[in-house]
């Protein structure tokens, strides 16, 4: 397979990274096609696990550091993971993170890796919203999107015909502070808007809306902060 830079259309996707190719061979082995690997590259006890679950499963490694560079863009990359993109559905009896119309790379790879670090294992997105294999969000969840489900959806009315959670929209224009809530229903989904223009007002009128409260020094949080705040509150 001639493989080139990644294209949203494709059908293949690539995470670059020792940390990220043992998440997909540990999670998702499967779907993984090859692993490739600088001439560069020195054996560590990390590169060791690596080969040897490539083996175990059967997919090819091969060696070709100039295809690195050309894939990644980058020049300190020493290995790789190429995969098959594939479909998820989330698990609607629990509880979970609602994003909408999310447009940074870095952040959603955040999110989804600050979710699993609090036991958060359901992502649902609102479209429009970035493309979810890209590499550069796969990297920043340092390979944890291969243990999540992510579902898309084309509105948030279409979202509501399938979950029945507790809702807790995020927004500044809310009246409850979030260290206010005592008792949190479970199964909930946490609602957070877009990075510059968070959720529109529509949104008031939904479940429980929460804000979090911080100085007037800053005019709001990032969004893979607020998410983070909130994740620990629900999950205490």
């Amino acid at each position: 397979m001639e493989l080139k830079k990644y294209l949203k259309e494709g059908i293949y996707s690539f995470c670059f990274g020792a940390f990220p190719t043992y998440e997909l061979l540990k999670n998702k082995p499967t779907l993984a096609t090859e692993i490739i690997v600088h001439e560069k590259l020195e054996e560590s006890n990390d590169i060791k696990k690596i080969l040897d679950l490539a083996r175990k499963n059967r997919i090819p490694i091969h060696k070709n550091g100039k295809l690195i560079e050309k894939l990644s863009g980058k020049g300190n990359i020493y290995i790789m993971g190429v995969f098959k993109k594939y479909e998820m559905r989330v698990d609607n009896s629990k509880s979970q993170v609602l994003l909408v119309n999310p447009s940074d790379m870095g952040n959603l790879g955040t999110i989804i890796r600050v979710m699993l670090g609090f036991g958060y294992e359901n992502l649902s997105i609102i479209k429009p919203c970035i493309d979810i294999f890209d590499p550069k969000v796969i990297r920043a969840s340092m390979g944890s999107i291969f243990g999540m489900n992510i579902e898309l959806f084309d509105s948030f009315d279409d979202y509501q015909k399938v979950n029945s959670n507790a809702k807790y929209p995020f927004m500044l224009k809310a009246k409850t502070r979030l260290d206010q809530v005592s008792n949190k229903a479970k199964p909930h989904t946490l609602i957070f808007g877009n990075e510059a223009s968070g959720l529109d007002d529509s949104y008031l009128n939904v479940g429980t809306p929460l804000i979090i409260k911080h100085s007037n020094k800053i005019d709001s949080l990032n969004l893979s902060m607020s998410v983070g705040i909130a994740l620990y509150e629900f999950s205490k």
